[in-house]
């Protein structure tokens, strides 16, 4: 389509439980638009949005992807979403640049939980919403029970546009509830057929329920409502668009992907209906502060999401969110200052990419190889203009990344390195006191298509094994202890003396002191004896964990005019160390961490009881403020007890409740446990 308006613009994402059927609904509406010439199967792994390996591979969305139809004189961007929660960032992102929401239900299954955070995440975005009723074409689908839940969890705002009409349990037809006129479809193609009974019930009540709504989104037409005038057709589109810009109306579509039922109808109210992207006046800052928008304005970008092609190089996919952009173009990044080139601009429908020399505000596009833009950057002609950035989860199930090849470890640094701008709910450490290379993301899946995709895009193959907890050891009781190192082998010998006090310190480290009288260990050796301390420090003497708060007292010894050395000294320390640490009552000191739970105050019980199996102490509980019926569980867990606590939270309460972690301080091992920890690591060492 030429000449593009930005008023003709529809950015609609699709939403919903896993397996509800929105990359089914997309594929249905491309091939009823004639952008396809084949219904592509998700089972079949030929659909224009899940292309990548790893969606055809495991049937599922794994990254949104912008698939825009040419509909009605207008340009629809639809942005299939993933429906598992450890894909929830890609969710964040297309939610960022949208206006409008449509949440696909599993007509079969009803209402998941997959929908309720929908809902939740597309309210939070302020974007309009709509729910789209899938797989009517099933046998036994109880729509009016779907109805009466979508009401009881959103309230009265639920107004139902498309209603199956049913015959011996099978769906064998539609209602279009505002004409009341009736529809069957064969092989997608509809067919107007007598409405049963205009008169019925259930006809006249989703009306009123609808065109009360609709009333309400302006006095001329409430007047209208209360005297029984008729709404025009130009009258009720406009009405329902304004009432899913206030979010007072939220329609209810139904219909089936699989046999194009429906879908008719469904584009033609996206097209009429839904929000445009100069629908509203204003965009707003990362500080809060609102942006005028402005179609003929100065050029703005925003970058919303990254992806590292391993031939392409970096793909920004940015949505124009002020004035036009041409190719060629340069424009300056707000967080850097940095200009880059916008060489290249393209449409892009699934893997497929067309070029195009201009896109209007509000439009979605893609450009290539920018140096030092990524995702959550505003690019501008002037540069003073930074658009609110996506808020993305915190990462913390950690895994640690093994190269299956000798000498990989630089490649596997390198494609990481790409990865996590890609994907900002992934963080990467090397920790140097563990020895492991450790990546964090959402969940077990998520951390398993990573090392999927350094597989399949990097050429390095890895193994994820399981975090090691960074230990230290302490002393509980105060000790004296005497180190002497004396070789003699010909020349001049060794000869090192010294005997030390060693107590628990208050000091996270090595806290030295010496009380030597009389010079039985001349000053210019101190040094050496500490530090042969902190060298011997680094590994303790249950495990070979670090020690941490140990004070040392040197207080006598002995020394050779000839022999004497800082090595010799530094070696008497090593040997009074070991021989005094093992006297101390030495224990295993672990990393304990606050833990901050929100969750739904029906499932606190569980999340408390989980707590318990985990060593956690709850410190306390209070209500939410931002979330009606949660409530907030703060405790203390060892850090040991978390490998797999952002999984077994989401199976506990749906994936309803969220958390926070972080390390405060560590504790003394149970004993039982401390035991566990040692007979590791001799078998670790015997190994």
């Amino acid at each position: 389509m030429a000449n593009i308006l930005s008023r003709q613009i529809r950015n609609v994402c699709l939403l919903g439980h896993g397996g509800s059927g929105k990359t089914s609904l997309a594929e249905a509406m491309l091939y009823y638009a004639k952008e396809t010439d084949r219904l592509g199967k998700t089972g079949e792994g030929n659909t224009v949005c899940d292309f990548d390996p790893e969606e055809i591979k495991r049937e599922m969305s794994i990254s949104a992807s912008v698939a825009p139809i040419f509909y009605d004189n207008k340009k629809i961007n639809f942005i299939d979403t993933p429906g598992y929660l450890d894909f929830t960032a890609e969710v964040e992102q297309a939610l960022r640049v949208v206006r409008n929401a449509v949440i696909v239900i599993d007509a079969k299954a009803g209402v998941e939980v997959g929908a309720e955070l929908a809902w939740q995440k597309a309210t939070d975005a302020g974007v309009a919403k709509a729910f789209f009723i899938n797989r009517m074409d099933e046998d036994n689908i109880n729509f009016t029970a779907i109805l009466n839940r979508l009401k009881e969890l959103f309230g009265q705002a639920i107004c139902p546009l498309y209603v199956p009409l049913f015959e011996n349990h099978k769906t064998v037809g539609y209602v279009d509830i505002i004409a009341v006129k009736a529809y069957k479809y064969t092989k997608g193609v509809a067919e107007e057929i007598p409405v049963p009974d205009p008169n019925a019930d259930w006809i006249l009540e989703y009306r009123a329920m609808l065109f009360e709504a609709l009333a309400q989104t302006s006095d001329e037409l409430m007047l209208k409502y209360f005297d029984d005038i008729p709404f025009t057709d130009d009258e009720i589109t406009d009405a329902l668009q304004a009432g899913l810009k206030m979010g007072s109306i939220v329609p209810v579509f139904s219909g089936s992907a699989a046999t194009l039922d429906g879908v008719d109808y469904f584009l033609h109210k996206v097209s009429k209906s839904f929000t445009s992207p100069v629908s509203r006046t204003h965009e707003i800052s990362e500080d809060g502060e609102d942006i005028v928008i402005d179609p003929e304005g100065e050029t703005a970008l925003f970058v919303f999401k990254t992806v590292a092609d391993p031939f392409v190089g970096k793909m920004s996919f940015f949505k124009v969110m002020n004035g036009s952009i041409k190719k060629d173009q340069v424009l300056k990044n707000s967080r850097n200052g940095q200009e880059e080139k916008i060489a290249r601009i393209y449409c892009t429908r699934g893997k497929k990419q067309t070029e195009v020399e201009e896109m209007v505000c509000g439009d979605i596009g893609l450009t290539t190889k920018l140096v030092f833009a990524n995702t959550n950057d505003t690019l501008s002609l002037s540069g003073d203009v930074t658009y609110h950035k996506i808020r993305f989860p915190k990462p913390y199930h950690t895994l640690a990344v093994q190269p299956l090849a000798k000498g990989d470890e630089d490649k596997i640094s390198q494609g990481i390195t790409k990865l996590l701008e890609e994907d900002l709910t992934v963080t990467y450490q090397n920790n140097a006191e563990t020895k492991q290379m450790l990546i964090s993301g959402l969940g077990e899946i998520h951390l398993d298509v990573l090392s999927a995709k350094l597989k399949t895009r990097f050429g390095t193959s890895v193994k994820l094994t399981p975090e090691k907890i960074a230990y230290r050891e302490t002393i509980r009781k105060s000790v004296q202890a005497e180190g002497k190192h004396k070789k003699q082998s010909g020349g001049h010998g060794q000869y090192g003396h010294v005997k030390i006090e060693f107590s628990p310190g208050q000091e996270e480290g090595l806290t030295f002191t010496e009380s030597i009288f009389g010079g039985s260990v001349p000053k210019n050796f101190h040094p050496a004896v500490e530090k042969g301390l902190l060298e011997a420090m680094e590994k303790g003497v249950l495990a070979g964990f670090p020690v941490v708060n140990l004070k040392a007292n040197l207080y006598d010894g002995s020394y050779h005019d000839v022999d004497s050395s800082e090595m010799a000294f530094k070696l008497a320390a090593h040997l009074a160390y070991k021989e005094g640490l093992k006297n101390a009552n030495p224990v295993i000191l672990e990393p304990m961490g606050r833990l901050v739970v929100t969750v739904p105050d029906t499932l606190m019980g569980d999340v408390i009881g989980d707590l318990t199996k985990r060593r956690g102490k709850v410190l306390g509980t209070d209500q939410s403020t931002d979330k009606k019926d949660f409530s907030i569980i703060e405790s203390e867990v060892p850090k040991s007890e978390m490998a797999n606590y952002s999984v077994q939270l989401r199976a506990l309460t749906q994936g309803r409740a969220t958390f926070e972690y972080s390390i405060e301080r560590y504790a003394e091992v149970p004993s039982n446990i401390a035991q566990k920890i040692i007979d590791e690591h001799k078998a670790d060492v015997a190994e």
